[in-house]
């Protein structure tokens, strides 16, 4: 029997032990030395003796060796970052890069662990993850802690791996368990921690759907390992014609973000393809294309145009959206000074009711507001539902007259993203016009980008002609992005925000400072003026119209889902009224690329959402999805697709990260080595010490019998009080 007692603990005990004794002798003394109390006193004493040696912990131990022989287990990575070629031979530096894999297939051959098998029982596993697709992750704590469950008497671990972990809890807390177990992993880093020289086209953004004649563009990025500057054609291939190509200059050890523009002419499935040459000296040459699918439909977005009165950015604004093609414009031009509203060709008489408005993709209020010839509570009521709910766009464009101050006492000021100047409701007039200067935003966004060269379209920004009123804007609300601002103005918050953009419930929102947009077409016709406002259009229109049907809409974010991330669905449903449906049981069959089916309930948004019916899911493999939408209350039914990215969690061509080798050997207190010190490590491995007996512990201290054995004890002693007559 073995005592963990502390110096602390014996003196306690010792210190009650000796209190206790003379106790017991005082009492015993009193009673005339009578044999009853002298076996009473004694049996008190015995009880005290019981409960110090329970402080004192005892326990009983015993050592033995176990029967089965010590296991060394020997993991090797498989996931698809061990493809990446960049194991250099320093013997023949000369010779082309190795993969990682090929450089580990000598190590997994049983016959090079022959040394160890004497002293221990060899075992050779693979490790990944357990995505659908195994080689996308690398899964270290999983493969650790698998490998110390199945092998109880594991000695040691062996890991042949590049580090890349990206699957699954940190690997840490099995390196820790390890070492509590003394059991050390050892790590053969495979790779190269330094990226080799290369060029990479990384990414090509594309959106899921463009329509025919409209430009796309399509953005890639490019990344140059090498040291000096380059030179490439970038390639767009798969476009049902001519190859597009574009040419671009990336600087050494620099990256680039640039698009390619290409017009769709047919209607159909495209898989584009964009690629860059191979240059003669890049390690890795199977990184430079990159293939998305994309769909060319046609399109007719529907806008409306809410004006008070005809002045130039209206009159301007129609026309320009009225030669699109692919927009149906109508307007609503309210004249509060007449007793009529404006007619003519594509005007309504009144503004639309619940059912008509909700049709409308994107609508435009100009310098409009509240009041008994303008704008009503109730619409603007509409207006929100159509932005929140509804995935609809709208555009303020405020005037002079200042009569979109009046909308702050309604509900659509929560959408508005910039605060105005109260003070100076109908805006601020300059005989000196001013200019747009973009912001950081305003540069990388699409919707500005009226020239493809981030210099031209910075040049042209600043030449287009001046605008000589711009609406009084304290700032910009948190949470909006802005594009363009003053060029000389500013509040105590900076410069006057002008072009402010924002995203409101499944809607988007884009308010434009000034009256002045119809004076770019000066010397360019409609090029600029039309290129912007036709973006904007369909950048609020995208989500609202990636998938429709006559009663039902669904649209989905992000537009470019990817395995493991959450995709909100959100679905439009009208009643057989043409209203929206208030309540109602939606639900959606997502049909996985594999076959796998998986029924999907949507619910309503809330009370406040007309019509709107959210649902969350996440795609567990790559590919196309088909997505089945009924409504049980209209039986309506749409079927639509999902290209679900398959998600790059492996990387081929990125550096070793020896990093994360280097902490889990150092916690476990292994080691770890490159590929060429390998044979040393088996010797060491080899010679290893005999691991140490087993050793069994029986803890009586904390034991239930020994707790039950001292209360049976004082219950016993109490009852022998009685029977010697104390009370």
């Amino acid at each position: 029997m073995t005592f963990y007692w502390t110096p602390a603990t014996v003196i306690l005990s010792v210190t009650i032990l000796i209190v206790a004794g003379l106790c017991c002798w005082i009492s015993w003394r009193r009673s005339g030395y009578g044999k009853a109390y002298g076996r009473l006193e004694a049996f008190r004493f015995l009880i005290v003796t019981l409960i110090l040696i329970t402080l004192n912990q005892p326990e009983v131990t015993q050592s033995y060796q176990p029967s089965q022989r010590p296991s060394l287990v020997v993991l090797h990575d498989t996931s698809a970052s061990m493809n990446t070629r960049d194991v250099v031979d320093d013997k023949q530096s000369a010779s082309a890069p190795r993969t990682r894999l090929n450089v580990i297939k000598p190590l997994i051959d049983p016959a090079f662990w022959k040394p160890v098998e004497d002293r221990m029982e060899v075992i050779i596993e693979p490790f990944s993850s357990a995505l659908p697709d195994p080689s996308q992750g690398t899964d270290l704590q999983a493969a650790l802690t698998d490998a110390m469950r199945q092998n109880p008497n594991m000695r040691c671990v062996v890991l042949l791996s590049d580090g890349d972990w990206n699957v699954g809890a940190s690997p840490v807390a099995a390196a820790t368990d390890l070492r509590m177990r003394g059991i050390p992993i050892d790590a053969v880093a495979i790779g190269n921690d330094e990226r080799l020289p290369d060029v990479e086209l990384v990414s090509g953004d594309a959106p899921t759907y463009g329509v025919v004649g409209k430009t796309l563009r399509i953005a890639f990025r490019i990344e140059n390992a090498m040291p000096r500057d380059r030179d490439f054609v970038v390639s767009l291939e798969g476009t049902g014609g001519e190859t597009i190509q574009k040419s671009v200059r990336v600087d050494g050890m620099g990256t680039i973000r640039d698009t390619i523009q290409w017009l769709p002419e047919k209607v159909g499935q495209y898989e584009l393809t964009l690629s860059i040459p191979v240059e003669r000296e890049e390690a890795i040459q199977d990184n430079n294309r990159v293939t998305f699918p994309i769909a060319i439909r046609n399109e007719t977005l529907r806008v409306l145009l809410v004006e008070s009165y005809p002045r130039w950015e209206y009159r301007y604004l129609r026309n320009a959206l009225q030669r699109d093609p692919g927009v149906t414009v109508e307007c609503l031009l309210f004249h509060p000074d007449l007793e009529a509203v404006g007619g003519g060709k594509g005007y309504l008489e009144q503004f639309p009711d619940e059912k008509e408005l909700f049709k409308y993709d994107v609508v435009f209020l100009g310098d409009v507001g509240l009041g008994n010839d303008q704008l009503t509570v109730r619409h603007c009521d509409l207006l929100r539902q159509l932005v929140l709910n509804h995935a609809g766009g709208m555009v303020l464009m405020p005037g002079f007259r200042g009569y979109q101050a009046s909308l702050a006492s309604t509900e659509l000021e929560e959408l508005n993203p910039v605060i105005m100047d109260t003070t100076q409701p109908r805006g601020v007039g300059s005989p000196l016009p001013g200019r747009f200067a973009l912001t950081e935003s305003g540069r990388r966004s699409l919707l500005t980008r009226l020239e493809t060269d981030d210099a031209e379209n910075e040049q042209v920004w600043r030449g287009l002609p001046g605008y000589q009123w711009y609406s009084a804007v304290e700032r910009a609300k948190v949470g909006t992005d802005v594009l363009a601002t003053h060029d000389g103005q500013t509040t105590r918050f900076g410069r006057v925000p002008l072009i402010v953009t924002r995203t409101a419930g499944t809607g988007k929102i884009l308010f434009m400072g000034t009256d002045g947009a119809w004076r770019w077409r000066k010397g360019v016709e409609d090029l600029y003026h039309y290129r912007f406002w036709g973006q904007v259009v369909r950048w609020m229109a995208y989500q609202r119209n990636m998938s429709q049907g006559e009663s039902m809409r669904l649209f989905y974010s992000p537009d470019r889902p990817e395995v493991g991330n959450e995709l909100t669905l959100n679905a439009n449903v009208m009643a057989s009224s043409g209203e929206p449906l208030r309540e109602g049981k939606v639900s959606v069959q997502v049909i996985a690329p594999s076959g796998r089916i998986q029924s999907v309930q949507m619910a309503p948004a809330g009370e406040d959402a007309w019509g709107l019916f959210t649902a969350v899911f996440e795609p567990s493999e790559g590919g196309t999805y088909r997505l089945i939408t009924t409504c049980s209350q209209t039986g309506a039914k749409l079927e639509t697709t999902i290209n679900v990215d398959g998600g790059v969690r492996e990387q081929v061509g990125k550096p070793a990260r020896f990093d994360i080798l280097e902490d889990i050997t150092r916690i476990s207190r292994g080691r770890m080595c490159g590929i060429d010190e390998v044979d040393t490590l088996v010797r060491e491995i080899a010679s290893m010490p005999e691991p140490e007996p087993l050793i069994r512990r029986f803890r009586i201290w904390c034991h239930w019998a020994w707790g039950i054995l001292i209360v049976t004890l004082m219950g016993l002693f109490w009852t022998a009080r009685k029977f010697v007559g104390l009370a």
